[in-house]
Protein backbone atom coordinates (compact mmCIF):
# COMPACT_ATOMS: atom_id res chain seq x y z
CA UNK A 1 0.00 0.00 0.00
CA UNK A 2 2.59 2.21 0.73
CA UNK A 3 4.12 2.19 -2.66
CA UNK A 4 0.90 3.63 -3.85
CA UNK A 5 0.36 6.03 -1.66
CA UNK A 6 2.08 8.49 -3.50
CA UNK A 7 -0.39 8.11 -6.10
CA UNK A 8 -3.17 8.23 -4.03
CA UNK A 9 -2.19 11.63 -2.55
CA UNK A 10 -1.34 12.97 -6.71
CA UNK A 11 -5.36 11.46 -7.73
CA UNK A 12 -6.86 13.11 -4.60
CA UNK A 13 -6.35 16.59 -5.81
CA UNK A 14 -6.20 15.91 -9.27
CA UNK A 15 -10.07 14.74 -8.85
CA UNK A 16 -10.88 17.67 -6.71
CA UNK A 17 -9.03 19.99 -8.95
CA UNK A 18 -10.85 18.36 -11.89
CA UNK A 19 -14.40 17.97 -10.40
CA UNK A 20 -14.55 21.92 -9.37
CA UNK A 21 -14.09 22.84 -12.76
CA UNK A 22 -18.06 21.22 -13.63
CA UNK A 23 -19.45 20.66 -10.00
CA UNK A 24 -21.18 24.08 -9.76
CA UNK A 25 -23.16 23.15 -12.94
CA UNK A 26 -26.19 21.46 -11.66
CA UNK A 27 -26.14 23.75 -8.43
CA UNK A 28 -26.58 27.25 -10.11
CA UNK A 29 -30.19 27.57 -9.79
CA UNK A 30 -29.85 26.81 -6.34
CA UNK A 31 -26.92 29.10 -5.91
CA UNK A 32 -29.18 31.74 -7.90
CA UNK A 33 -32.00 31.43 -5.61
CA UNK A 34 -30.11 31.93 -2.15
CA UNK A 35 -27.58 34.83 -3.66
CA UNK A 36 -29.73 36.38 -6.28
CA UNK A 37 -27.20 36.08 -8.38
CA UNK A 38 -27.81 36.68 -12.32
CA UNK A 39 -27.42 34.83 -15.81
CA UNK A 40 -23.59 36.91 -15.92
CA UNK A 41 -22.94 36.34 -12.17
CA UNK A 42 -23.34 32.69 -12.72
CA UNK A 43 -21.09 32.36 -16.07
CA UNK A 44 -18.37 33.68 -13.88
CA UNK A 45 -19.14 31.50 -10.85
CA UNK A 46 -18.66 28.80 -13.27
CA UNK A 47 -15.48 30.23 -14.98
CA UNK A 48 -13.38 32.40 -12.87
CA UNK A 49 -12.02 29.02 -11.78
CA UNK A 50 -11.40 28.04 -14.54
CA UNK A 51 -9.85 31.21 -15.73
CA UNK A 52 -7.42 31.25 -13.02
CA UNK A 53 -6.36 27.63 -13.51
CA UNK A 54 -5.55 28.03 -17.08
CA UNK A 55 -3.98 31.24 -16.64
CA UNK A 56 -1.59 29.75 -13.67
CA UNK A 57 -0.88 26.49 -14.68
CA UNK A 58 2.02 27.06 -16.34
CA UNK A 59 3.84 29.55 -14.20
CA UNK A 60 3.37 26.96 -11.18
CA UNK A 61 4.99 24.43 -13.27
CA UNK A 62 7.61 26.33 -13.46
CA UNK A 63 8.04 27.78 -10.04
CA UNK A 64 7.82 23.93 -8.87
CA UNK A 65 10.81 23.04 -11.08
CA UNK A 66 12.91 25.45 -9.37
CA UNK A 67 11.89 25.58 -5.42
CA UNK A 68 10.23 21.80 -5.20
CA UNK A 69 6.93 19.72 -6.93
CA UNK A 70 5.95 18.43 -3.29
CA UNK A 71 5.71 22.40 -1.78
CA UNK A 72 4.22 23.38 -4.52
CA UNK A 73 1.48 20.58 -4.23
CA UNK A 74 0.63 20.74 -0.45
CA UNK A 75 0.65 24.62 -0.74
CA UNK A 76 -1.73 24.18 -4.01
CA UNK A 77 -3.58 21.72 -1.26
CA UNK A 78 -4.39 24.36 1.37
CA UNK A 79 -4.94 27.34 -0.73
CA UNK A 80 -7.93 25.07 -2.34
CA UNK A 81 -9.09 23.74 0.90
CA UNK A 82 -9.25 27.25 2.48
CA UNK A 83 -10.74 28.51 -0.72
CA UNK A 84 -13.31 25.82 -0.67
CA UNK A 85 -14.41 26.43 2.75
CA UNK A 86 -14.46 30.36 1.18
CA UNK A 87 -16.88 29.36 -1.23
CA UNK A 88 -19.16 27.90 1.27
CA UNK A 89 -19.68 30.36 3.50
CA UNK A 90 -19.79 33.11 0.79
CA UNK A 91 -22.41 35.41 1.71
CA UNK A 92 -22.39 37.57 -1.61
CA UNK A 93 -21.84 36.54 -4.84
CA UNK A 94 -18.89 38.87 -5.22
CA UNK A 95 -17.43 37.12 -2.70
CA UNK A 96 -18.19 33.56 -4.15
CA UNK A 97 -16.16 34.66 -7.45
CA UNK A 98 -13.51 36.08 -5.66
CA UNK A 99 -13.22 32.84 -3.67
CA UNK A 100 -13.76 30.63 -6.75
CA UNK A 101 -11.01 32.24 -8.93
CA UNK A 102 -8.62 31.84 -5.42
CA UNK A 103 -9.82 28.12 -5.75
CA UNK A 104 -8.34 27.70 -9.39
CA UNK A 105 -5.20 29.43 -8.22
CA UNK A 106 -4.69 26.26 -5.64
CA UNK A 107 -6.06 23.95 -8.44
CA UNK A 108 -3.10 25.13 -10.79
CA UNK A 109 -0.11 24.71 -8.12
CA UNK A 110 -1.60 21.00 -8.05
CA UNK A 111 -2.23 20.08 -11.70
CA UNK A 112 1.26 21.55 -12.61
CA UNK A 113 2.89 19.55 -10.60
CA UNK A 114 1.02 15.90 -10.71
CA UNK A 115 2.81 14.58 -13.84
CA UNK A 116 6.33 15.84 -12.41
CA UNK A 117 5.56 13.59 -9.24
CA UNK A 118 4.57 10.58 -11.11
CA UNK A 119 7.06 10.50 -13.19
CA UNK A 120 10.03 10.78 -10.61
CA UNK A 121 8.37 8.81 -8.25
CA UNK A 122 7.58 5.69 -10.00
CA UNK A 123 9.63 3.47 -12.74
CA UNK A 124 8.74 0.48 -15.48
CA UNK A 125 5.37 -0.93 -14.83
CA UNK A 126 4.85 0.47 -11.97
CA UNK A 127 4.93 4.10 -14.03
CA UNK A 128 2.63 2.72 -16.58
CA UNK A 129 0.29 1.25 -13.41
CA UNK A 130 0.33 5.01 -12.26
CA UNK A 131 -0.66 7.00 -15.15
CA UNK A 132 -2.87 4.53 -16.39
CA UNK A 133 -4.83 5.29 -12.85
CA UNK A 134 -4.32 8.93 -13.05
CA UNK A 135 -5.35 9.36 -16.72
CA UNK A 136 -8.91 7.51 -15.47
CA UNK A 137 -8.84 9.52 -12.81
CA UNK A 138 -8.52 12.79 -15.03
CA UNK A 139 -11.44 11.53 -17.42
CA UNK A 140 -13.65 10.18 -14.36
CA UNK A 141 -13.40 13.98 -12.98
CA UNK A 142 -14.22 16.31 -15.32
CA UNK A 143 -17.33 14.13 -16.14
CA UNK A 144 -18.10 13.44 -12.58
CA UNK A 145 -18.80 17.19 -11.03
CA UNK A 146 -22.16 17.54 -12.33
CA UNK A 147 -23.71 13.94 -10.47
CA UNK A 148 -21.40 14.94 -7.34
CA UNK A 149 -22.97 18.47 -7.70
CA UNK A 150 -26.56 17.13 -8.13
CA UNK A 151 -26.12 14.62 -5.33
CA UNK A 152 -25.07 17.07 -2.84
CA UNK A 153 -27.36 20.12 -3.77
CA UNK A 154 -30.01 17.94 -4.06
CA UNK A 155 -30.17 15.96 -0.87
CA UNK A 156 -27.94 18.38 1.10
CA UNK A 157 -26.86 22.25 0.09
CA UNK A 158 -25.21 23.62 -2.57
CA UNK A 159 -22.36 24.89 -0.08
CA UNK A 160 -22.00 21.26 0.18
CA UNK A 161 -20.43 21.30 -2.86
CA UNK A 162 -17.54 23.18 -1.40
CA UNK A 163 -17.61 21.63 1.98
CA UNK A 164 -17.05 18.10 0.82
CA UNK A 165 -13.34 19.52 -0.42
CA UNK A 166 -12.28 19.99 3.19
CA UNK A 167 -11.73 16.22 4.38
CA UNK A 168 -10.46 15.33 0.69
CA UNK A 169 -7.77 18.16 0.85
CA UNK A 170 -6.92 16.88 4.32
CA UNK A 171 -6.38 13.39 3.69
CA UNK A 172 -4.09 14.37 0.25
CA UNK A 173 -1.85 16.68 2.60
CA UNK A 174 -1.14 13.51 5.01
CA UNK A 175 -0.77 11.51 2.39
CA UNK A 176 1.56 13.58 0.45
CA UNK A 177 3.76 14.74 3.33
CA UNK A 178 4.25 11.55 4.29
CA UNK A 179 4.86 9.61 1.18
CA UNK A 180 5.96 12.29 -1.45
CA UNK A 181 9.67 13.03 -1.69
CA UNK A 182 10.41 16.31 -2.63
CA UNK A 183 11.83 16.83 -6.01
CA UNK A 184 12.95 19.68 -8.70
CA UNK A 185 14.83 20.47 -11.81
CA UNK A 186 18.90 19.88 -11.50
CA UNK A 187 19.07 23.35 -13.88
CA UNK A 188 17.19 25.22 -11.25
CA UNK A 189 18.66 29.00 -12.36
CA UNK A 190 16.61 32.43 -11.59
CA UNK A 191 12.81 32.10 -11.48
CA UNK A 192 11.79 34.10 -14.99
CA UNK A 193 9.12 37.04 -13.61
CA UNK A 194 8.78 38.35 -17.31
CA UNK A 195 7.70 34.98 -18.71
CA UNK A 196 5.14 34.50 -15.91
CA UNK A 197 3.88 37.46 -15.58
CA UNK A 198 3.59 37.96 -19.62
CA UNK A 199 1.93 34.48 -20.43
CA UNK A 200 -0.83 34.79 -17.55
CA UNK A 201 -1.25 38.29 -18.94
CA UNK A 202 -1.91 36.40 -22.24
CA UNK A 203 -3.57 33.37 -20.89
CA UNK A 204 -5.96 35.24 -18.07
CA UNK A 205 -7.06 37.83 -21.45
CA UNK A 206 -7.70 35.10 -23.93
CA UNK A 207 -9.45 32.54 -21.42
CA UNK A 208 -11.92 36.07 -20.37
CA UNK A 209 -12.15 36.65 -24.29
CA UNK A 210 -13.50 33.35 -24.88
CA UNK A 211 -15.76 33.26 -21.78
CA UNK A 212 -16.89 36.52 -22.42
CA UNK A 213 -17.89 35.27 -26.21
CA UNK A 214 -20.30 32.63 -24.99
CA UNK A 215 -22.83 35.09 -23.80
CA UNK A 216 -21.93 38.42 -25.72
CA UNK A 217 -20.82 37.25 -29.43
CA UNK A 218 -17.66 37.40 -30.84
CA UNK A 219 -18.09 41.09 -32.38
CA UNK A 220 -18.52 42.95 -28.97
CA UNK A 221 -16.20 45.02 -27.98
CA UNK A 222 -15.01 43.77 -24.98
CA UNK A 223 -14.60 40.10 -26.30
CA UNK A 224 -12.28 41.70 -29.26
CA UNK A 225 -10.27 43.78 -26.94
CA UNK A 226 -9.99 40.90 -24.73
CA UNK A 227 -8.84 38.62 -27.60
CA UNK A 228 -6.62 40.99 -29.22
CA UNK A 229 -4.67 41.87 -25.52
CA UNK A 230 -4.15 38.01 -25.30
CA UNK A 231 -2.63 38.00 -28.86
CA UNK A 232 -0.61 40.71 -28.18
CA UNK A 233 0.33 39.18 -25.03
CA UNK A 234 1.72 36.06 -26.72
CA UNK A 235 4.12 37.73 -29.28
CA UNK A 236 5.51 39.40 -26.11
CA UNK A 237 5.78 36.28 -23.97
CA UNK A 238 7.35 34.59 -26.84
CA UNK A 239 10.25 37.80 -27.23
CA UNK A 240 10.86 37.67 -23.35
CA UNK A 241 11.34 33.59 -23.84
CA UNK A 242 13.22 33.95 -26.43
CA UNK A 243 15.64 36.07 -24.77
CA UNK A 244 15.25 34.80 -21.10
CA UNK A 245 18.38 32.55 -19.94
CA UNK A 246 16.07 30.26 -17.90
CA UNK A 247 12.94 30.86 -19.85
CA UNK A 248 9.66 29.46 -17.98
CA UNK A 249 8.48 27.39 -21.33
CA UNK A 250 11.46 26.51 -23.34
CA UNK A 251 10.23 27.35 -26.72
CA UNK A 252 12.70 25.10 -28.06
CA UNK A 253 10.16 21.94 -27.01
CA UNK A 254 7.69 23.20 -30.09
CA UNK A 255 10.57 22.45 -32.65
CA UNK A 256 10.24 18.69 -31.76
CA UNK A 257 7.06 17.65 -33.64
CA UNK A 258 6.09 14.92 -31.32
CA UNK A 259 5.75 17.35 -28.39
CA UNK A 260 3.54 19.62 -30.66
CA UNK A 261 1.49 17.44 -32.33
CA UNK A 262 1.02 16.02 -28.68
CA UNK A 263 0.03 19.46 -27.16
CA UNK A 264 -2.51 20.33 -30.24
CA UNK A 265 -3.81 16.47 -29.36
CA UNK A 266 -4.33 17.77 -25.43
CA UNK A 267 -5.83 20.80 -26.83
CA UNK A 268 -8.67 19.29 -28.72
CA UNK A 269 -9.05 16.52 -26.85
CA UNK A 270 -10.24 18.32 -23.70
CA UNK A 271 -12.93 20.34 -26.09
CA UNK A 272 -14.19 17.30 -27.92
CA UNK A 273 -14.73 15.13 -24.76
CA UNK A 274 -15.79 17.65 -21.72
CA UNK A 275 -16.63 20.72 -23.11
CA UNK A 276 -19.90 19.86 -24.44
CA UNK A 277 -21.10 19.19 -20.77
CA UNK A 278 -22.35 21.94 -19.16
CA UNK A 279 -24.94 22.32 -21.99
CA UNK A 280 -26.11 18.57 -22.01
CA UNK A 281 -26.77 19.01 -18.08
CA UNK A 282 -28.59 22.41 -19.20
CA UNK A 283 -30.75 20.13 -21.43
CA UNK A 284 -31.40 17.03 -19.40
CA UNK A 285 -32.56 19.51 -16.48
CA UNK A 286 -34.21 22.21 -18.14
CA UNK A 287 -35.38 20.76 -21.15
CA UNK A 288 -36.27 17.21 -20.18
CA UNK A 289 -37.07 18.34 -16.68
CA UNK A 290 -34.46 15.59 -15.08
CA UNK A 291 -33.46 16.89 -11.24
CA UNK A 292 -29.97 17.84 -10.17
CA UNK A 293 -29.34 13.89 -9.52
CA UNK A 294 -30.42 12.43 -12.46
CA UNK A 295 -29.23 15.09 -14.89
CA UNK A 296 -25.93 13.76 -12.99
CA UNK A 297 -26.65 10.71 -13.59
CA UNK A 298 -27.69 10.37 -16.88
CA UNK A 299 -25.05 12.85 -18.23
CA UNK A 300 -22.07 12.07 -16.16
CA UNK A 301 -21.77 8.30 -14.75
CA UNK A 302 -21.25 6.54 -18.14
CA UNK A 303 -18.83 8.62 -19.63
CA UNK A 304 -16.87 9.15 -15.93
CA UNK A 305 -17.59 5.37 -15.53
CA UNK A 306 -16.03 4.00 -18.96
CA UNK A 307 -12.81 6.24 -18.01
CA UNK A 308 -12.23 5.18 -14.99
CA UNK A 309 -12.72 1.99 -15.32
CA UNK A 310 -10.23 1.61 -19.14
CA UNK A 311 -7.85 3.47 -16.60
CA UNK A 312 -7.80 1.01 -13.91
CA UNK A 313 -7.68 -2.22 -15.95
CA UNK A 314 -5.81 -1.64 -18.50
CA UNK A 315 -3.37 1.59 -17.79
CA UNK A 316 -0.10 -0.34 -17.69
CA UNK A 317 -0.70 -2.39 -20.57
CA UNK A 318 -1.67 0.83 -22.82
CA UNK A 319 1.96 2.12 -21.53
CA UNK A 320 3.48 -0.94 -23.42
CA UNK A 321 1.80 0.29 -26.64
CA UNK A 322 3.46 2.79 -29.13
CA UNK A 323 1.90 5.73 -28.27
CA UNK A 324 0.71 7.34 -31.46
CA UNK A 325 -1.51 4.45 -32.45
CA UNK A 326 -2.97 4.01 -28.96
CA UNK A 327 -3.62 7.78 -28.88
CA UNK A 328 -4.88 7.64 -32.20
CA UNK A 329 -7.40 5.03 -31.09
CA UNK A 330 -8.73 6.56 -28.10
CA UNK A 331 -8.83 10.13 -30.10
CA UNK A 332 -11.68 7.76 -32.70
CA UNK A 333 -13.19 6.25 -29.84
CA UNK A 334 -14.01 9.95 -28.44
CA UNK A 335 -15.36 10.79 -32.18
CA UNK A 336 -17.37 7.83 -32.37
CA UNK A 337 -18.85 8.43 -29.48
CA UNK A 338 -19.42 12.24 -30.13
CA UNK A 339 -20.82 11.27 -33.37
CA UNK A 340 -23.53 8.92 -31.52
CA UNK A 341 -24.83 11.51 -29.36
CA UNK A 342 -25.58 13.78 -32.80
CA UNK A 343 -28.74 11.83 -33.24
CA UNK A 344 -30.26 13.76 -30.55
CA UNK A 345 -33.45 15.41 -31.53
CA UNK A 346 -36.63 17.33 -30.23
CA UNK A 347 -38.30 14.31 -29.41
CA UNK A 348 -35.38 12.32 -27.69
CA UNK A 349 -35.03 11.24 -24.35
CA UNK A 350 -31.80 11.10 -22.30
CA UNK A 351 -31.38 7.52 -22.64
CA UNK A 352 -29.89 8.35 -26.37
CA UNK A 353 -27.07 9.65 -24.90
CA UNK A 354 -25.39 7.10 -22.53
CA UNK A 355 -23.92 4.75 -25.53
CA UNK A 356 -22.24 7.68 -27.09
CA UNK A 357 -20.91 8.70 -23.43
CA UNK A 358 -20.02 5.43 -22.70
CA UNK A 359 -17.82 5.78 -26.06
CA UNK A 360 -16.07 9.07 -25.10
CA UNK A 361 -15.54 7.52 -21.65
CA UNK A 362 -13.48 4.55 -23.60
CA UNK A 363 -11.54 7.01 -25.64
CA UNK A 364 -10.66 9.56 -22.39
CA UNK A 365 -9.79 6.63 -20.72
CA UNK A 366 -7.41 5.05 -23.50
CA UNK A 367 -6.18 8.69 -24.62
CA UNK A 368 -5.41 10.57 -20.81
CA UNK A 369 -2.95 8.59 -19.60
CA UNK A 370 -0.75 7.59 -22.41
CA UNK A 371 -0.47 11.04 -23.59
CA UNK A 372 0.84 12.62 -20.23
CA UNK A 373 3.94 9.90 -20.12
CA UNK A 374 4.07 10.31 -24.48
CA UNK A 375 4.59 14.22 -23.46
CA UNK A 376 7.06 13.62 -20.43
CA UNK A 377 8.76 10.98 -23.01
CA UNK A 378 9.21 13.64 -25.77
CA UNK A 379 11.25 15.74 -23.38
CA UNK A 380 14.31 15.71 -21.60
CA UNK A 381 14.22 14.61 -18.45
CA UNK A 382 14.83 18.06 -16.26
CA UNK A 383 11.52 19.32 -18.12
CA UNK A 384 8.90 17.18 -17.22
CA UNK A 385 7.76 19.63 -14.54
CA UNK A 386 7.66 22.47 -17.76
CA UNK A 387 6.31 20.06 -20.18
CA UNK A 388 3.64 18.73 -17.29
CA UNK A 389 2.30 22.53 -16.48
CA UNK A 390 2.43 22.94 -20.50
CA UNK A 391 -0.15 20.51 -21.15
CA UNK A 392 -2.18 20.97 -18.28
CA UNK A 393 -2.12 23.88 -19.25
CA UNK A 394 -3.13 23.44 -22.83
CA UNK A 395 -6.01 21.19 -21.96
CA UNK A 396 -7.90 23.72 -19.53
CA UNK A 397 -7.62 26.32 -22.70
CA UNK A 398 -8.99 23.73 -24.79
CA UNK A 399 -11.71 22.74 -22.49
CA UNK A 400 -12.55 27.50 -22.03
CA UNK A 401 -12.32 27.14 -25.89
CA UNK A 402 -14.89 24.09 -26.32
CA UNK A 403 -17.26 25.86 -24.15
CA UNK A 404 -16.77 29.16 -25.59
CA UNK A 405 -17.23 27.50 -29.58
CA UNK A 406 -20.37 25.20 -28.00
CA UNK A 407 -21.33 28.35 -26.75
CA UNK A 408 -21.44 30.09 -29.86
CA UNK A 409 -23.93 27.20 -31.37
CA UNK A 410 -26.90 27.98 -28.60
CA UNK A 411 -26.92 31.58 -29.33
CA UNK A 412 -29.60 32.62 -29.61
CA UNK A 413 -31.86 28.88 -28.35
CA UNK A 414 -33.44 29.09 -25.20
CA UNK A 415 -32.94 26.15 -22.84
CA UNK A 416 -36.73 26.03 -22.63
CA UNK A 417 -36.94 25.69 -26.82
CA UNK A 418 -36.90 21.87 -28.41
CA UNK A 419 -34.28 23.75 -30.76
CA UNK A 420 -32.15 23.06 -28.06
CA UNK A 421 -31.72 19.43 -28.64
CA UNK A 422 -30.78 20.39 -32.46
CA UNK A 423 -28.36 22.93 -30.87
CA UNK A 424 -26.73 20.21 -29.05
CA UNK A 425 -26.66 17.74 -32.23
CA UNK A 426 -24.74 20.71 -34.20
CA UNK A 427 -22.00 20.65 -30.48
CA UNK A 428 -21.79 17.32 -30.31
CA UNK A 429 -20.98 17.17 -34.42
CA UNK A 430 -18.80 19.71 -34.38
CA UNK A 431 -16.75 17.88 -31.16
CA UNK A 432 -16.72 14.85 -33.09
CA UNK A 433 -14.83 17.32 -35.90
CA UNK A 434 -11.70 18.46 -32.88
CA UNK A 435 -11.57 14.70 -32.27
CA UNK A 436 -10.50 13.51 -35.43
CA UNK A 437 -8.34 16.73 -36.41
CA UNK A 438 -6.39 16.42 -32.80
CA UNK A 439 -5.99 12.29 -34.25
CA UNK A 440 -4.72 13.67 -37.60
CA UNK A 441 -2.40 15.85 -35.61
CA UNK A 442 -0.98 13.08 -33.51
CA UNK A 443 -0.06 10.96 -37.05
CA UNK A 444 1.30 13.55 -38.88
CA UNK A 445 3.45 14.91 -36.07
CA UNK A 446 4.95 11.73 -34.87
CA UNK A 447 8.48 10.76 -35.13
CA UNK A 448 9.75 7.74 -35.87
CA UNK A 449 11.30 7.95 -32.59
CA UNK A 450 7.77 8.17 -30.87
CA UNK A 451 7.14 5.15 -32.82
CA UNK A 452 8.60 3.38 -29.39
CA UNK A 453 6.48 2.15 -26.64
CA UNK A 454 6.81 4.89 -24.13
CA UNK A 455 9.24 3.95 -20.97
CA UNK A 456 10.13 6.73 -19.41
CA UNK A 457 13.71 6.47 -17.31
Amino acid sequence: MRKWSPLLAVCLGTFLLLVDVTIVVVALPSIAGHLRAGPDDLAWILDGYALALAALVLGAGALADRYGRRVTYLTGLVVFGVSSLLCALAPTVPTLIAARVMQGVGGAAMFATTVAILNVTYRGRDRGTAFGVWGAVNGAATAAGPLAGGLLTEHLDWRWIFLVNLPICVVAVWFTRRTVAESRSDHGGRFDVPGTVTFTVAATALVYGLIRATGDGWTAPAVLGALALGLAGIVLFVAVERRSAAPMLDLGLFRRPAFTGLIVAAFLCQAAAFAYLPYTTTWLQQVLGHGPVDAGLLGALPLSGAALLVGALSGRFLQRLRPRPAIGLGLLLIAAGDLAQSIVGAGSGAAVLIPGLILVGLGAGVVLPVLSSAVLAAVPHERSGMAGGALNTFRQLGFAFGVAIFGTVFSGVSAQQNAYADGLSDAVLLAAVFALVAALAVVLTGRRGAERPVKIG
